[in-house]
């Protein structure tokens, strides 16, 4: 499933992940701890997931991944 041409969708999830780090930051300077760690954990997981997903292995995979 893998193809090397530019994609969307992991392009905007990365760029996602990178805004908001300085939103984190925001919420730490505030003592948002608990909120910053699991906002950045989820955020960025977004990211990883898509691309993990487009390396599987047939449709039926990417779409499980995706889930």
């Amino acid at each position: 499933m893998r193809n090397d041409k530019p994609n969307l969708i992991v392009e905007l999830t990365f760029q996602f992940s990178i805004d908001l780090i300085p939103f984190v930051e925001l919420l730490e300077s505030q003592k948002k701890y608990v909120i910053a760690k699991q906002l950045l954990a989820s955020g960025t997981s977004i990211g990883a997931n898509t691309r993990e997903a487009q390396n599987a292995e047939s449709k039926r995979d990417f779409v499980h991944k995706l889930k």
